[in-house]
């Protein structure tokens, strides 16, 4: 018998049929960049048809796969039910953390497209960086990386680089849903 406080202390996700235990206490920086992210999110779709919902939200892909993602953008408000979302978002975001961050870019991923999740963003507060995945005729393609450069890594860069680097996102969801890659790490 496993000891019931230290299960407590775990958020519990099932992957493909298997209970994973997800990290009990993220870093402050993951904290931050998926607060940061849920209330872009919020404030943007506020008075909208599409809705957000934060870390700590369940999941239910179907009885193989329940996930509880960093943030989610969910367009069909029939697969909102009182106990989390029972059906596919049409975004979702991970955060990664070391303990998680191989489901997150390995099983979880390939279980979102198998679903049919439209956008799906791979974020690290250690690199700075998000990757947005885009389902295209069933399968996911990498759309872009974005990065978060300090003064000082832009400052090194030639102009010529600068130029390149896309310094904010679109999401794929509203024309108009344009959000600064500074704004998703401020504070981290």
């Amino acid at each position: 018998m496993g000891n019931p406080a230290y299960a407590e202390d775990y958020d519990v996700e099932i992957i493909n049929g298997r209970e994973v235990m997800m990290s009990p206490r993220p870093a402050i920086s993951h904290i931050r960049v998926a607060n940061n992210i849920n209330n872009i999110f919020y404030n943007f779709l506020k008075g909208k048809k599409c809705e957000a919902f934060p870390d700590g939200t369940e999941l239910h892909l179907d009885e193989e796969n329940v996930f509880i993602p960093d943030a989610m953008i969910v367009c069909n408000p029939d697969i909102v039910q009182k106990q989390g979302i029972f059906g596919v978002p049409d975004l979702v975001v991970e955060v990664l953390s070391p303990s998680t961050a191989k489901n997150d870019i390995g099983e979880k991923k390939e279980v979102y497209e198998k679903h049919g999740v439209k956008e799906y963003w791979i974020v690290s507060p250690i690199a700075r960086s998000i990757e947005v995945y885009l389902l295209r005729d069933g399968k996911f393609h990498l759309d872009e990386v974005y990065h978060d450069y300090t003064d000082e890594d832009w400052a090194d860069m030639k102009e010529e680089d600068r130029e390149k680097v896309p310094l904010f996102l679109k999401v794929s969801l509203y024309e108009d849903f344009v959000i600064s890659v500074k704004d998703v790490f401020e504070r981290v």
